[in-house]
């Protein structure tokens, strides 16, 4: 018990410092509303920002680790369990079968497209195995889901979430002109945004030029999209370590250094996807109270706030700048495709 005690007591200078980090982006955020009547920049981007700028000033001494790494991993886990709750097999099924599919198509052809321009244009595997989730799946977060998965570190993390915040702000201002200019219905253009747009806020922002039905298409067509963020992160938890070189953990190998055996159900399947997917189910088996749904949602965007804390905390700011430019690139080449092989999506169900 003492030694619990103990262990939970080492945990608090750093889960202190991350807080007040996280306290410090809600307030940027809360600053941004009053002063330009909307966030451009959200809170979970200010706070990895913010803790960069930290570090980059001083450097967190031990006794802040623990907390620090804490808040990094478990609490960015739980986030994950969380946002299971957001989607329900009801939700899913209202997008029809061939939108459905369509979406599902849409996000496994982009990952593909975006992993291989990354390595294309000589991002490290890790590095654009991030980029091609954030970009095909729900930016930041696809990104601070999948981080834990394949074992990524703060400095490719914090790389791939700033240029993707960036972007992020510039397909919410642009692709309403490019709906207007290719003529595109509200159902076209909400479908349109729910499959490029990174997050369902920027959905929001960006569908209601075209009217209240782009908005709710575009809001479907989002969340469904989000929910392929746990068949993502289970395939992945299978191939990343092999793909990006990770060497197996010690209890993956025969005592005395014999050949790797078969992991476990356990390693196959991190616990978070599973609490993922059991949300997932709990909530289309209208296992939760409704009153839960929206506490739900905002513990899961403060937890990842926090988390986003911790990795600022822990970037190496020059080893961000040097993979900027081809980080960038990667980005906005993986968005390009993206946007293509939605218009191509829209086509073939004839909505565009």
């Amino acid at each position: 018990m003492s030694r619990l005690f103990d262990r939970c007591r080492a945990h608090i200078p750093g889960l202190l410092l991350c807080f007040l980090v996280s306290a410090l982006a809600y307030g940027l955020e809360h600053l941004e509303r009053a002063r330009l009547g909307k966030a451009w920049v959200e809170a979970l981007v200010l706070a990895i920002l913010v803790g960069t700028v930290v570090r980059s000033l001083w450097t967190p001494g031990r006794r802040f680790q623990a907390g620090i790494d804490f808040s990094a991993k478990f609490l960015l886990e739980l986030a994950v369990v969380l946002l299971g709750l957001s989607v329900s097999a009801a939700t899913i099924l209202a997008a029809g079968p061939g939108l459905l599919c369509g979406i599902a198509g849409v996000v496994v052809l982009a990952i593909f497209t975006s992993f291989a321009i990354g390595r294309l244009l000589g991002l490290p595997l890790r590095m654009a195995l991030l980029v091609a989730c954030g970009n095909s799946i729900c930016g930041n977060s696809a990104i601070a889901a999948v981080a834990p998965v394949i074992r990524a570190d703060s400095d490719e993390v914090a790389a791939a979430i700033a240029f993707t915040a960036v972007l992020g702000v510039v397909v919410v201002l642009g692709l309403p002109l490019l709906a207007f200019a290719l003529g595109l219905t509200g159902v076209a253009f909400g479908a349109l945004a729910g499959l490029t747009v990174y997050a369902v806020p920027q959905v929001l922002a960006a569908a209601p030029p075209l009217g209240a039905v782009a908005v709710q298409t575009g809001t479907l067509v989002k969340l469904v999209r989000v929910l392929m963020l746990g068949p993502v992160c289970l395939v992945l938890s299978l191939l990343a370590p092999r793909l990006a070189g990770a060497p197996p953990r010690a209890d993956e190998t025969v005592a005395g250094g014999g050949e790797p055996r078969a992991p476990g159900l356990a390693h196959l399947v991190p616990w978070f996807i599973a609490g993922f997917l059991a949300c997932v189910a709990a909530r289309s088996l209208e296992l939760v109270p409704g009153a839960l749904i929206a506490p739900a949602q905002a513990l899961a965007s403060g937890l990842t706030v926090v988390s986003m804390a911790a990795l600022g905390l822990g970037v190496d700011v020059r080893t961000v700048a040097a993979a900027g430019g081809r980080v960038s690139a990667a980005v906005v080449l993986s968005l390009l495709a993206l946007g293509a092989i939605s218009l191509a999506l829209l086509a073939l169900l004839g909505l565009a």
